[in-house]
């Protein structure tokens, strides 16, 4: 996607985006973090923060949900926390329409880009931090939540392969320079250390405020290699996931069973 400062012309391209997904029989479908607002500043977020479990963007997740009969991981929704902060929290959201895992960014993204000295970004100036790792099981196999930035601290990742996660959600909004030399060998790492696929959700573009997105939406199988992908443009990524395969890999490289802990 290439979200921006309309929320209902945001929601308006993800429903069609998950018709389209849902027409090529998707069982899990992943949308990219901020994908119902995508704005120049933080005193934009702050604005149309929601409520905990009601607003525009949950509703309409649970309505999707439930009109197509899918598993739904709404990107990042902005939940408020008081009147100045929310937090950055994904939403898994099953066929019913019910929520069954959310999942608070953990790490916030506060750097200044290199080489880019007009590129910088306070994340916490108004985002309120997660503690809690979350995996969820869902019929095709146990989901790991993370988002973007997350990508760079492998500790989360370990802590989701000893809960026996075989599916990685990780929508981004992953800026052009880093996702230049980084999105891809990252991505790789974690799916290649703890065997499991990774669904990489990213926002592409030019969105408010000159802010440019990488995009290179792409699936990964558990051996680092790429499933399908997209580098540019609004679009669906599919792919199967076989589980029994990543069984028998699991048996045959049984990596996973030789950890220690240090």
């Amino acid at each position: 996607m290439t979200s921006g400062r309309d929320v209902a012309r945001n929601l308006q391209e993800a429903g069609r985006l998950i018709a389209a997904a849902a027409e090529r029989n998707a069982e899990l479908v992943v949308l990219p973090e901020n994908f119902s607002f995508l704005g120049a500043d933080d005193a934009e977020r702050i604005a149309v923060a929601e409520q905990p479990g009601h607003g525009p963007a949950q509703d309409f997740l649970a309505e999707r949900a439930r009109q197509h009969g899918l598993w739904l991981i709404g990107g990042t929704v902005p939940i408020r926390i008081d009147a100045d902060r929310a937090s950055s929290r994904s939403l898994l959201i099953g066929p019913s329409g019910d929520c069954v895992g959310q999942y608070d960014k953990i790490h916030l993204f506060d750097v200044n880009v290199p080489g880019r000295e007009a590129e910088s970004y306070r994340e916490s100036a108004t985002t309120v931090h997660g503690n809690d790792v979350v995996a969820v099981p869902i019929p095709i196999g146990r989901v790991g939540m993370a988002v973007c930035y997350d990508l760079r601290f492998p500790g989360l990742f370990h802590r989701l392969s000893m809960l026996g996660v075989d599916v990685l959600a990780v929508p981004a909004a992953f800026t052009v320079p880093t996702g230049r030399l980084h999105w891809q060998p990252l991505l790789k790492a974690r799916a290649i250390e703890s065997l499991t696929y990774v669904i990489a959700a990213g926002q592409w573009g030019e969105h408010a405020g000159g802010r440019k997105t990488y995009g290179h939406s792409m699936i990964l199988g558990p051996w680092g290699e790429i499933l399908a992908s997209r580098e540019s443009g609004a679009g669906v990524v599919e792919a199967d996931l076989d589980m029994i395969g990543l069984r028998e890999i699991r048996e045959q490289f049984p990596v996973l069973d030789h950890r220690r802990e240090l």
